[in-house]
């Protein structure tokens, strides 16, 4: 079955399951525990680059390598940051030469179950076939070691990988305080983390 077609009577699945308001807790038939992907990183070149530099990080695992600042002109990046989730699935497809993302919303204050078991499923499909994956997050979270990070003002990330069947998710952060630039956090976590924005999958 070609991927395209796969990937939409998988979509279409978990459109029926969300409007039933049933969930989702099994991972993709034959997906493995945990994949990390290779990628290279890069710590944002300034305030405002966190978008283009998480997006240029997902690229870079896909094998195409451009400039932070010449994906912030796709991006329509500004000094007030890259606007949606939105740009960075139509840069990730058109840098990429795919059409493989979609942008997913979060939309309230908080993560529905539902929408939590999508961003699960999502992490394991996309790492799987070696797509990773751009959230916009805002505000606090917690990652596995007990470390907080705070975006108050919005912050793009990178998810590069996944381990327990997709319930953790590795995260690129080029604006980590921590100074690793990569962490591990619980995708609930992070999906509360999402919420009121989206995420390029």
């Amino acid at each position: 079955m070609p991927l395209g077609t796969s990937r939409l009577l998988r979509l279409f699945a978990i459109a029926v399951l969300m409007i039933s308001g049933l969930v989702v807790t099994a991972a993709p038939a034959g997906a493995a525990t945990s994949k990390v992907l290779n990628y290279q990183f890069q710590w944002q070149e300034n305030y405002y680059f966190c978008g283009p530099a998480a997006t240029r990080m997902a690229l870079t695992a896909r094998g195409k390598y451009f400039t932070q600042s010449y994906i912030a002109g796709r991006l329509g990046t500004t000094t007030n940051g890259t606007n949606s989730a939105a740009d960075t699935t139509r840069v990730l497809n058109n840098l990429g030469a795919t059409a493989f993302y979609e942008t997913k919303w979060i939309p309230g204050q908080s993560a529905t179950q539902a929408e939590i078991n999508r961003l699960q499923w999502d992490v394991v499909y996309d790492i799987d076939r070696n797509y990773p994956i751009v959230a916009n997050v805002v505000g606090s979270a917690m990652d596995t070691d007990g470390d907080w990070h705070t975006y108050s003002g919005g912050h793009y990330l990178t998810i590069v990988g996944y381990s327990n069947n997709g319930w953790t998710v590795k995260l690129a952060d080029s604006a980590d305080a921590n100074g690793y630039g990569w962490y591990w956090m619980d995708t609930t976590r992070m999906a509360h983390w999402i919420a009121a924005r989206g995420y390029s999958a």
